[in-house]
């Protein structure tokens, strides 16, 4: 029997507190699961093959049109966020003119890099894609840039290199959080499967609520399955935000209007909610 609603997941720790306690067998006969990295998911929404999932709040912007966001449900984080790194040769004041290889799994990350570096350090950089290792990336590049469980893993062995972290990086330039996914909704199933929808987004909500109130269980999972400290898990959850209100969106917004300054995006996006029992559209907040 085809199942009537597909929902992507981001093979990342930092969508778990959304996923952990969400109770996949009551929906085991309506929905399938499709679990990627984001820029796989990015693609998979643009054409069609996934209905609703976590996706990068850049992609989102590119198609503003065609999706909405699940309220109350984003990757964020006010400074430090422990998992998007650039890696450097060198100090990061002494990077203009510089090779840097970016993850191809990303496209908020690698997009606020360029923000960071065009905008407000105002540099000339190269850039190329690879595969997300990183030894290979600096084998002809002065830095690269890593995502998710790839940079918490390169890490934790870079000793030699400069390590920045963007989340800290935007919020000192910015004093904004910055948004790196939504959880988007293709604007062409709502009609259709209204319920379910509201359904997956209260259990979405349900499983970030139980996973705050007692995160023990997730950081003993994390652990297990991905090594590292445990007091360590503890900080990096500590660090995230998977809520989206009016802080998130403020600087998710003012990110866009930052990324169609440079030609990054055609033109700024604001972020429409949808909600059970209708959607909350918003309006362009100014800096």
């Amino acid at each position: 029997m085809q199942k009537s609603l597909r929902v992507g997941q981001i093979l990342y720790t930092n969508v778990l507190p959304v996923y952990f306690y969400f109770d996949q067998a009551k929906f085991e006969d309506r929905i399938e699961f499709i679990r990627q990295v984001p820029a796989q998911l990015n693609t998979a929404m643009a054409n069609g093959e996934i209905d609703l999932g976590p996706i990068s709040s850049f992609s989102y912007a590119e198609h503003a049109s065609e999706y909405v966001a699940l309220a109350d449900l984003s990757v964020s984080a006010k400074g430090r966020v422990g998992s998007l790194f650039l890696f450097s040769k060198k100090p990061i004041e002494q990077v203009n003119g510089a090779k840097i290889a970016l993850t191809n799994t990303s496209a908020t990350t690698v997009n606020l890099l360029k923000i960071i570096l065009h905008k407000f350090y105002d540099y000339e950089i190269s850039y190329v894609t690879q595969e997300p290792i990183l030894h290979e990336m600096l084998e002809d590049a002065d830095a690269a840039l890593l995502i998710g469980d790839d940079a918490i893993s390169a890490e934790r062995t870079a000793k030699d290199l400069h390590v920045y972290d963007l989340g800290e990086l935007w919020h000192q330039f910015t004093g904004y959080s910055m948004t790196f996914a939504i959880w988007a909704l293709r604007r062409a199933v709502i009609a259709d499967h209204h319920d379910l929808i509201a359904d997956v987004h209260a259990s979405f909500l349900e499983s970030k609520r139980m996973t705050r109130a007692n995160t023990a269980p997730l950081i003993d999972y994390v652990h297990t399955h991905f090594g590292g400290e445990k007091e360590q898990w503890i900080h990096y959850f500590q660090g995230l935000q998977h809520d989206f209100g009016d802080v998130q969106r403020i600087g998710l917004e003012y990110y866009y209007r930052c990324a169609a300054e440079l030609g990054l995006l055609s033109a700024p996006a604001t972020v429409d909610l949808w909600q059970a029992g209708g959607r909350q559209t918003n309006t362009t907040l100014t800096r």
